[in-house]
């Protein structure tokens, strides 16, 4: 795709987003003035309250980072997450983007190639761990809730849950274990070779792919695993947390199982391709759900504005900061004569 493609699709997608957000209210039976009105009734106290809990979200998520790329400094984790996050929230797929922007600042602070890409890889794992998990908490939060109409339906959400354990399980114990990830590679192998033709290419292009990732990063995994499943853990209990103080601070009253589920479904609907992060679509997705448990509209459309405010709209402004900060240092070291790399040791 040349470049002009990638900026009209970029234009398309965030024009997108624009009008889903615009529209979400009208989805759910409310309109901006009511939305207002809510949100204008907020104290300064709530703001203070809501900005630190999503400053600990980032700040919990550096622990990620520093663990998958030895020698990186919180405060450049912090920097680093920052801008990747603005660079998604800006561009649809920019997770690319994102991975390059990441290599550049890193290689700056004068870590190698080679532990980077094995940074972002870890990190991708842990990430697509946790997003399989998500749903499956999800489910047991709305069986909990009792919202599931009945008991057929209960049974198969159930077993959905168990199943997406059950993957999760054994991914980590493929990690883990040179045995297990050939065991895993050779039943996927064994499942492919019963499946139509499409599905069973699709498989068999993935064959030896977990050995292979697991060869690049058991290094890292062997010393940073319990950092790496701390800080994930802490990051997404902060971002739960925060979108039930977004909750309690319109007035909203919410079950806790009912605040786990909206979490789940708001967190998968953000890797929807379509729009950059999601933009649009889990909004609106979220406030129809929080209708759906019986949050009034107005409650529901204003909880979910201020939690994508933090979780979307202000990590732009952050992230831009943040390279600007990282441009100005890079150009005040070249100047100096200084070299870039003395803040990791070889």
């Amino acid at each position: 795709m040349n470049r002009s493609a990638r900026v009209a699709l970029s234009a398309l997608s965030l024009a997108g987003a624009v009008a889903l957000l615009a529209a979400m209210p009208y989805v759910v039976g409310v309109d901006w003035e009511q939305i207002f009105r809510e949100l204008g009734e907020l104290d300064v106290g709530w703001l203070v309250g809501l900005t630190a809990l999503w400053l600990a979200g980032l700040w919990a998520y550096t622990y990620v980072l520093t663990a998958s790329l030895p020698g990186l400094t919180h405060p450049h984790a912090f920097m680093l997450n920052a801008v990747g996050s603005a660079v998604s929230n800006l561009l649809p797929f920019g997770g690319a983007v994102g991975v390059a922007v990441t290599f550049a600042m890193a290689r700056g602070w004068g870590h190698r190639n080679a532990a980077i890409a094995v940074s972002t890889l870890v990190t991708g794992v842990w990430n697509v761990l946790s997003r399989l998990l998500l749903p499956a908490v999800g489910i047991i939060a709305l069986l909990v809730a009792g919202e599931v109409p009945d008991r057929r339906t209960a049974v198969m959400a159930l077993l959905a849950a168990a199943a997406l354990l059950g993957i999760v399980g054994l991914l980590a114990l493929a990690l883990r274990s040179e045995k297990a990830a050939h065991a895993v590679d050779r039943g996927v192998r064994r499942v492919a070779l019963r499946l139509p033709r499409r599905p069973r290419a699709l498989l068999l292009r993935a064959d030896g792919v977990l050995l292979d990732v697991r060869g690049k990063t058991i290094g890292v995994l062997r010393t940073g695993w319990r950092g790496l499943t701390a800080g994930m853990v802490a990051y997404l209990l902060l971002q739960a947390v925060l979108l039930h103080a977004c909750l309690v601070a319109v007035g909203a009253d919410v079950e806790l199982a009912e605040v786990v589920a909206v979490f789940a479904i708001n967190r998968m609907l953000t890797t929807a391709v379509v729009t950059p992060s999601g933009a649009g679509i889990s909004e609106t997705g979220t406030a129809a759900l929080l209708v759906h448990f019986g949050v009034p509209a107005g409650q529901a459309a204003a909880a979910t504005i201020l939690y994508s405010f933090y979780t979307y709209a202000v990590e732009i402004p952050a992230g831009g900061v943040g390279w600007i900060g990282w441009t100005l240092r890079r150009r005040r070291h070249a100047s100096s004569g200084r070299p870039r790399c003395l803040l990791v040791k070889k």
